[in-house]
Parts: structure tokens; sequence; C-alpha cells
């Protein structure tokens, strides 16, 4: 047992290559106080009054239901208040993708060319903060594809970074989902942050939950395999141009694009990233 006196906070590691958004949607913990992926290694973190032994057994039953065996790493350390602000603030350091973006939390200055866009993001409960290889190969996507003055959609918005990336570069409407309360409370602070009004549109909610008469030119979908084939028919609903997605390991995307073209998409091009593939689906001529 740990003792309370001693310690403020509980960090949880996992080692693994399981996207940290997917982890922690499935685990719907309101307590957990801070989350974040470095890497092949995701943290939480919950205040120590809140840990027991019975959320880490929650977390192996998580990771053997997203298809990691038995003998996934993971560890559990008592942090001191101190060192959970160090490890807080140590968390995101400024993030540079592509050729023009670049990412940083409040704490951290950074200098910015005339060229280049810049959002603030922190650290919180909604992921996509572009350290990871699912968010990263979209975000260097958009810079290709976002021309000017798009309507883009995109599905389980998490922090929202897509969006108001794709508002950076010159779209000019985006809609985010997400069916995660939090991730939606995260993201609308974020944008309040960054300075977006009525152009970016935040709701909590499934695809099915939109207008059915709604369409974008732009539709960005970072999910799981499984989720993107539940929803390829809902996807190509809303799409009218070029559909993104991402989440998939790279030798998932045979399934999801058959998926695809049996409502209606082609697949075209497709980038990988450490073991990770984005795929790029277009609405067939007609």
């Amino acid at each position: 047992m740990i003792s309370e006196r001693m310690t403020d906070w509980i960090e949880v590691q996992i080692r693994s290559s399981l996207d940290a958004g997917e982890v922690l949607g499935i685990l719907g913990d309101p307590r957990v106080g801070g989350a974040w992926q470095d890497g092949d290694t995701i943290r939480l973190y919950w205040p120590a009054t809140e840990w027991s032994p019975d959320r880490l057994d929650r977390i192996r039953d998580i990771c053997r239901q997203l298809g990691e065996n038995e003998d996934v790493v993971i560890s559990v350390t008592p942090l001191p208040q101190q060192d959970w602000n160090r490890q807080w603030a140590e968390s995101m350091k400024p993030l540079r993708i592509g050729r023009r973006l670049v990412i940083r939390p409040s704490w951290e200055a950074v200098t910015i060319a005339p060229h280049q866009i810049e959002i603030i993001l922190d650290p919180k409960q909604a992921f996509g903060t572009g350290h990871h290889a699912t968010t990263r190969l979209l975000l260097e996507w958009l810079e290709d594809v976002v021309q000017g003055g798009e309507t883009v959609l995109d599905v389980g918005t998490g922090s929202g970074i897509l969006a108001m990336v794709a508002l950076r570069l010159g779209a000019a409407l985006a809609v985010g989902i997400d069916q995660d309360p939090v991730a939606i409370d995260c993201a609308r602070e974020a944008a309040r942050v960054n300075g977006f009004g009525s152009e970016l549109v935040l709701r909590c909610g499934e695809l099915q939950d939109l207008d059915p008469s709604m369409s974008f030119r732009l539709v960005l979908a970072n999910l799981d395999q499984r989720t993107l084939v539940d929803q390829a028919e809902k996807l190509a609903h809303h799409s009218s141009d070029r559909l993104l997605v991402s989440g998939l390991l790279s030798d998932q995307g045979e399934e999801v694009a058959v998926a695809f073209g049996n409502v209606g998409l082609y697949p075209g091009r497709q980038r990988e990233q450490d073991g990770w593939l984005t795929m790029e689906f277009l609405r067939v001529p007609h």
C-alpha cells in the first residue's frame, strides 16, 4: 500500500504499440488526472487518493481486449507533487511537423517564421498533440490537400488539433465531433486559447447525430480499424470529395479499402510512419 502522505500522484506507464486515445476512451475513467503518449509509451496519471489495484486490473483487461498479449509491460510509480509538476510540464515540448506546423504548450515560447502556423495545445485528457504517428501523418497530409475554402469534418476529433490546423491552412469551416464529452471540453478550451470562432464547430456525439444533408469536401477520421470498417457507409455519406483515415497498423489497409470500396470510395495514396498507415479515399466519379 502506497502512503498518501508520501505521494500525491500515481503514474502508470504502458509500453505498447497501442494508441493512447483508444486506451483512454475504453477506460472511460473521469478520475484520470492527465495522460500523454511518447512513442510507444502511454502515461496515465491518477491522484493517489483515487488509485486502487482494480484500476490496474482494468488496464490489463483493456490491453488484452485491444490485442496485446500477457507480456505487455505496465509499471506503476508514485510521484510526489513536485515530480508530477515537472513531469507534466515536460510532457510536451514544441513540435515542428511538416513544412509549416508548430505545435507548442502554452508555457513554451518559440520563434515562428512568417510562413509557419502555430497551434497552442496543452496536454490534457484528450489525445491528439501531434506526437503520435497517426496524428502526425494526417497533419503532414493536410499541408498538401488544404488549398483554401474547404469544409472539413473531423471524426473523433480528440483535442481538435486536426480541425484547427485545417482552418489555419485555409479551410473555411471545420466541424469536429467526438463521443467523449471530456475530449470536447478540452477541444473547446484549445479553440478558445487559439482564437477560433464560429468557423470551428465542436460537438459531442456520433456520426449518426450529424444532419444527413451535411457534406464536406474533406473528411478526417483518426480511428481504429474496426470503427473505420463499421462506420464506412456513414463516413462516405458525408464525404463529397476526399476522405483521409488514420489509426491503422501497416497491415490493416486491405480490409478498410474493401469496406470503403463497397460504399463508393476508391483508394488513392497512402503513407506510413513507425508502423502506422494513413490512407486516402476519393469519391468515384459519376
